[in-house]
């Protein structure tokens, strides 16, 4: 992640080709955005995290036990959906 953050930082793909513009525009508005969002906690920014890219690399039944296990609650509905179908 901090090889994406610096490159973006930087404006060049990890390629080094460069990013364009009004893409750097578009994603630091968005950031800029999401950095001034009121948070709810850290606990939940990981468990947020590890089920946006958890679901890239677990089926839907181990993430959601590996998420109970460690203390959180298990996969929403409303995630499976978005993230499984």
């Amino acid at each position: 992640m901090q090889a994406v953050d610096e490159a973006i930082k930087n404006g060049v793909d990890l390629d080094g080709t460069p990013i364009p513009p009004k893409m750097l525009e578009l994603y630091n508005k968005i950031m800029n955005k999401e950095n001034k969002r009121k948070r709810s906690g850290v606990k939940k920014s990981m468990r947020n995290r590890c089920v946006k890219t958890g679901s890239k690399h677990f089926d839907k039944e181990t993430l959601d036990k590996l998420l109970i296990d460690s203390g959180w609650e298990g996969l929403k509905e409303k995630e499976i959906s978005f993230f499984y179908n």
